[in-house]
């Protein structure tokens, strides 16, 4: 994992998610998570850019 997702998987983790796996069901879990709370947005991002 490169310093750039890191910072991104922190501060934007949709934004994070979509550069690696683009527009689909991650994304959109990654949102809705973001938006429910900021903290499991950031969980769901580290899962998932492993």
């Amino acid at each position: 994992m490169s310093l750039l997702t890191i910072i991104l998987n922190i501060l934007l983790p949709p934004l994070a998610v979509f550069l690696k796996h683009g527009l689909g069901t991650t994304f959109l879990i990654s949102l809705v998570l973001t938006l429910i709370g900021w903290l499991p947005g950031v969980i769901h991002a580290f899962i998932v850019n492993d």
